[in-house]
């Protein structure tokens, strides 16, 4: 399927160019954010060499001229991208972020020499096997972190890019599924950051397979279907079928039209929930006045970031941001008191340690609703990732409402459109990207299909270098 040389749709293209607005802007919010630096420094670490046969990747926040070796570029742009947790999403037999096969595709593509019409079909590609590795292989049930789906994802984008061979691109394939399977432990009790790195080594694995398989190097193989390959000692057992939904020869990639992306900083799950919060807020009035609040949701939101996880993290006050974002008592708490999110205000130590907020948040807990287990695995349109909150007071009022699609999904009250990724932009680029600097990046990506190879290159954006933080504590590199 990554070899075959199918047209990209114009509105699959249109929406290559509103996730590419989409990772830049989380990634200018998160440009000064710690493991960001530690990321950004480790890349600089790794300049290309005078005679290296590639022109190396841009890194966000530096000038394009200042390039390094395009594992090292995807690698640091990628932990931008991931860091705040912001951007687009696939949720289905298992979880991704498809919006991380981004940065990988598009270091290579700037190292290559690579115009706008190749870097569209590598993503064309990376976003349609990452959503259907995500339909048809759950992941999560075995304890297997979903980086196992980006590393193959995007080493068949990059395939794509360079218009690889079958054969090569296949055993790259196999390669990154090898070197990117771990543990979900990276999103389990207290959350560290390596849940921003996980993805950014997925996509540097995916382009170290690319190298070593376009030298001639083999894999692992078969490394889903082997005796003791992925599927019989990691998953279901050798005799477990698993059906990935690939397009048909000659049909085309439309799978990044079946993902969406995030109105607010925090888990997917959690996106309708806070819309139901908004809209609840009003309705319940005085919030210490509440004694209890349920809320019934499906299986995944209840297990992963709900009580049923049985994480004590998820109640600590002094909880990380990564573990705040993977609890929706927390984020349920303040999207009521707040009526909204914000992506730096809602995760403050000072925010999350408020005695009002923390009384509320404890009075929170969910339940699987098989309903709303049906909807989360439902397919086309009854998809849904929401839930019903039951709020009871303490003179016995109930109130009680339920919202199953968040509004910035295609299909909510708000869907997002070119206008709402550019306002998302705009709004997280304030302060940091300066204006005229922020116009040439959205005019590049307006013509994504049609750019250069040189303009391919200068597909990222600079900010000044107080914007960039303090330095990063020294390392090895």
């Amino acid at each position: 399927m990554a070899t075959d040389p199918v047209a990209v749709d114009d509105d699959v293209t249109e929406m290559i160019g509103n996730r590419v607005i989409d990772n830049a802007a989380v990634a200018a919010a998160s440009v000064a954010r710690g493991p960001v630096r530690s990321a950004r420094a480790q890349a600089l670490g790794h300049p290309i060499g005078r005679d290296s046969r590639n022109q190396g990747g841009a890194i966000f926040g530096l000038d394009s001229d200042t390039r390094v070796s395009p594992e090292w570029a995807a690698w640091a742009n990628s932990v931008a991208v991931r860091e705040l947790d912001f951007h687009d999403t696939f949720l289905a037999a298992d979880y991704s972020h498809p919006g991380d096969n981004i940065p990988p595709v598009l270091a290579v593509a700037q190292a290559m020499g690579k115009d706008g019409a190749a870097l569209v079909r590598g993503l064309a590609t990376g976003y349609e096997i990452q959503v259907d590795l995500v339909k048809g292989v759950c992941l999560h049930e075995h304890k297997i972190d979903h980086i196992a789906h980006l590393g193959p994802s995007a080493a068949a984008g990059i395939g794509t890019l360079l218009g690889l061979s079958t054969e090569i691109t296949f055993q790259a394939i196999q390669q990154a599924l090898h070197t990117t399977t771990t543990t979900r432990q990276s999103r389990k009790g207290e959350i560290s950051t390596w849940k921003a790195y996980a993805p950014a080594f997925a996509g540097k694995m995916a382009i170290e397979a690319v190298d070593r398989a376009m030298r001639g190097e083999g894999a692992p193989s078969p490394a889903w279907e082997g005796e003791d390959g992925f599927i019989a000692w990691l998953l279901s057992g050798s005799g477990h079928v698993y059906h990935v939904p690939l397009p048909e020869k000659g049909e085309s990639k439309r799978a990044i039209l079946d993902t969406y992306t995030k109105e607010y900083s925090a888990e997917y799950q959690s996106q309708a929930l806070i819309d139901l919060a908004r809209r609840m807020g009003p309705k319940i009035g005085d919030l210490s006045k509440v004694k209890s609040i349920l809320i019934k949701t499906s299986h995944h939101t209840h297990y992963v970031i709900g009580t049923g996880a049985n994480d004590p993290q998820k109640m600590d006050p002094k909880a990380s941001r990564e573990t705040l974002d993977h609890s929706i008592m927390y984020i349920f708490a303040v999207a009521l008191e707040d009526g909204g999110w914000h992506h730096v205000n809602s995760y403050a130590p000072e925010r999350a340690q408020r005695p009002e907020t923390v009384k509320l948040w404890h009075k929170i807990e969910t339940v699987e609703d098989p309903r709303w287990t049906e909807r989360y695995h439902a397919p086309g349109q009854d998809k849904a990732f929401g839930g019903q909150v039951v709020v009871t007071l303490e003179d016995g009022t109930v109130i009680e409402d339920e919202l199953a699609i968040a509004d910035a999904h295609p299909l909510g009250a708000r869907p997002f459109s070119r206008t709402q990724y550019i306002e998302k932009f705009r709004t997280l680029a304030e302060g940091i990207i300066e204006q005229r600097e922020q116009n040439r990046f959205l005019d590049l990506v307006e013509r994504l299909p049609n750019l250069t190879a040189d303009e391919v290159g200068q597909l990222n954006f600079t900010v000044s270098a107080e914007k960039l933080g303090a330095d990063a504590p020294a390392g090895i590199f």
